[in-house]
C-alpha cells in the first residue's frame, strides 16, 4: 500500500491546491490508493493526470469531475505591490513558500516555486493578487513539467518540516516560561491569598501535562 501511496503521490502535479478535497498531494494519493477517492479529481493533472492514475491503479480513465474544477494553463501569482499591506496572509497560506516579504512590508512572488495553487488570492484581504497565465494554450501536464513537480514536492515538504519545527519550538518556549512561573509562582502573580495560588497552580500543572500528553514518550 505504502509503495503504491508513492507512486500515485508522484504522478501528481504537486500544486498543493488541494482542489482534490484533500489538503495536500499525498493526502489525495493516499485515498486513491485505499480507495476513498476517485482519480478524476486533480484539475492541475488534467486528462493527462487521470491518464497516469488509470495506468498505476488499473482504474478505468474518467473526465475530469468538475466539482473539483477544471483543467487549465498554468498560472502565476502576481502581487500589486502598489496594494499590498504586508499582512502576511498569502505568506501563510502559500504551500511552496514561494512568496516572501514581512510584517508591514511589500510581499512578493518568487516566481519558480509558485505552483498556481491559488491558495493566496482568497486569504488577501485587499484583492491585490491575480493569476497570469504562463503557459499559453498548454494545460494540464503539457503546461507543467515533471522538473516543477519535483521541485514544488520538495519545496512542500520542507516547509512542512519548518513549521513543524517552528511549531514544537514554539510549545517548548511556553512550557519552559510555564515552568519558571510555577517555580516562584507567588513572584510572577499579582494575587497573594494562597487559595487563589493554588488555583494557578493546578492550571499550570494541567496545561504542562497536556504538553507533556501531546508530545509523547520522549
Amino acid at each position: 500500500m505504502e509503495d503504491l501511496v508513492r507512486r500515485i503521490d508522484a504522478a501528481l502535479p504537486q500544486t498543493q491546491c488541494t482542489r482534490c478535497g484533500y489538503p495536500d498531494c499525498a493526502s489525495y494519493a493516499s485515498a486513491i490508493a485505499s480507495g476513498e477517492a476517485d482519480i478524476n479529481q486533480c484539475p492541475p493533472g488534467g486528462s493527462a493526470g487521470v491518464d497516469r492514475l488509470a495506468t498505476l491503479t488499473g482504474r478505468p480513465a474518467s473526465p475530469l469531475n468538475p466539482a473539483n474544477g477544471i483543467e487549465g494553463p498554468l498560472t502565476l501569482a502576481v502581487i500589486d505591490e502598489d496594494w499590498c499591506i504586508g499582512c502576511t496572509l498569502c505568506i501563510k497560506a502559500c504551500p511552496t513558500d514561494a512568496i516572501v516579504g514581512s510584517n508591514k512590508l511589500m510581499h512578493t512572488v518568487i516566481e519558480p516555486y509558485c505552483t498556481g495553487c491559488e491558495l493566496c488570492i482568497p486569504v488577501c484581504p485587499v484583492d491585490c493578487i491575480s493569476l497570469e497565465v504562463v503557459s499559453g494554450e498548454r494545460t494540464g501536464w503539457a503546461a507543467w513539467p515533471q522538473e516543477q513537480a519535483d521541485l514544488a514536492r520538495r519545496r512542500y515538504t520542507e516547509r512542512t518540516v519548518r513549521l513543524a519545527r517552528e511549531k514544537l519550538e514554539h510549545e517548548q518556549r511556553l512550557e519552559a516560561k510555564a515552568k519558571m512561573k510555577l517555580a516562584d509562582l507567588a513572584a510572577h502573580s499579582q494575587h497573594t491569598d494562597p487559595a487563589t495560588l493554588d488555583k494557578k497552580r493546578a492550571v499550570i500543572e494541567a496545561a504542562l501535562a497536556r504538553a507533556r500528553e501531546r508530545r509523547g514518550p520522549t
